[in-house]
C-alpha cells in the first residue's frame, strides 16, 4: 500500500500537523518538531503530546508513515568542533521530541564539510555523532536524506550514505530517504524507464533496499546533474508525469511515508488524489 502526504504546518502546536494532513486527504506526513530555523525552542507540553497522540489516532495516522523532519540549522559533519558540539546537542533534543511523541522516525540532511575537512572526515563525523545520539534515545531511527549536492553538501552519491551507515553501530536504527528531486539533481538519472531501473540497482548494490525508510517525492526545477536543489509540483518539471505513473507502481515504495515537499500547498490534496488515481490494481 502507498501511504502519500505532504510536509504539514504544525504551527499554533505540534497537535495540528494531523489535522493539516488529514484535510488534505492523505495518510502519511511529514512535520518540523519545532521552529527550524531556530537552534532553540520551547519543550513540547504534555498537552501538545496527548492532542497529537489523540489527532493521529483520530485520523489513522501510524508512527511507522510519519516523517518529521530536523532543524535546516543542523550540520552533523562540521569541522569545527564547537560548531559541532551544538549541531549535535540540537540533533539529540530533535531526536528526543520524537521519542516523546511516539515517533519511529526522524529525517535529516546528512551535513556539509564547508571546505574544512575531508569528505571521509565528514563522513565519519556524521556517523560518529548517529553512534553518540542512538546511544542517548531510544526506539527512534536516524534516518538519512539523500542531497543534491549544493556547495559543500554531503549525501548527494549513494556511496556517502553507504560510508555512513557502514560506520554506524546499531543498523536497525539507521535508514535512509530518497528525495527524487535532489537524486535527479545530483546525478542518478530516474526520468527514463531504462535508467530509472539501473539507478535503483545502484541503490540496492551500494546501500540497500533494507535501509529505505521514506521518500520525498518531488519533481525538479532544474535539469539534470545540476547539483541545484529546487523542487517542482508532480509532473511540472524535469521528471515528468511518466516519471511518478513508474514510480507510484513500484512496490519497492510500498509501505513506508512519501512525502510531497512539492512548493504549492494549494495543489496538495490534488496531487495526492492524482497519485493514488495512477495506481495500477
Amino acid at each position: 500500500m502507498k501511504y502519500i502526504g505532504p510536509h504539514v504546518s504544525a504551527a499554533g502546536g505540534v497537535e495540528n500537523a494531523p489535522l493539516n494532513a488529514h484535510a488534505v486527504g492523505a495518510n502519511a506526513f511529514a512535520l518540523f518538531t519545532k521552529n527550524q530555523r531556530q537552534w532553540f525552542s520551547p519543550k513540547l507540553t504534555s498537552r501538545s503530546i496527548a492532542l497529537f497522540k489523540e489527532n493521529c489516532a483520530q485520523y489513522g495516522f501510524l508512527p511507522e508513515y510519519i516523517l518529521p523532519h530536523d532543524s535546516y540549522l543542523i550540520n552533523l559533519g562540521h569541522p569545527d568542533q564547537e560548531a559541532l558540539e551544538k549541531s549535535r546537542v540540537a540533533f539529540l533534543d530533535e531526536m528526543q521530541r520524537c521519542e516523546q511523541l511516539g515517533l519511529c522516525l526522524l529525517n535529516f540532511h546528512p551535513g556539509s564539510h564547508l571546505n574544512g575537512i575531508s569528505l571521509d572526515g565528514c563522513l565519519d563525523r556524521i556517523a560518529e555523532t548517529i553512534n553518540i545520539t542512538l546511544e542517548k534515545t531510544k526506539g527512534v531511527v536516524a534516518v538519512i536524506e539523500n542531497t543534491a549536492g549544493q556547495g559543500t553538501n554531503v549525501g548527494h552519491d549513494f556511496a556517502h550514505l553507504a560510508h555512513i551507515i557502514d560506520k554506524v553501530e546499531d543498523k536497525s536504527r539507521v535508514g535512509v530517504c530518497l528525495d527524487t528531486c535532489h537524486t535527479y539533481s545530483a546525478g542518478y538519472n530516474i526520468k527514463d524507464e531504462e535508467s530509472y531501473h539501473a539507478v535503483f540497482k545502484q541503490f540496492e548494490e551500494i546501500v540497500g533496499w533494507q535501509y529505505l525508510r521514506g521518500i520525498h517525492l518531488n519533481d525538479t526545477k532544474k535539469a539534470f546533474a545540476s547539483r541545484v536543489d529546487r523542487h517542482d509540483s508532480v509532473g511540472e518539471g524535469f521528471l515528468g508525469i511518466d516519471f511518478f505513473r513508474r514510480f507510484i507502481n513500484d512496490s519497492h515504495f510500498d509501505n513506508m511515508p512519501i512525502i510531497l515537499e512539492t512548493p504549492d500547498e494549494s495543489l496538495w490534496a490534488e496531487e495526492i488524489a492524482l497519485l493514488r488515481g495512477m495506481i495500477q490494481n
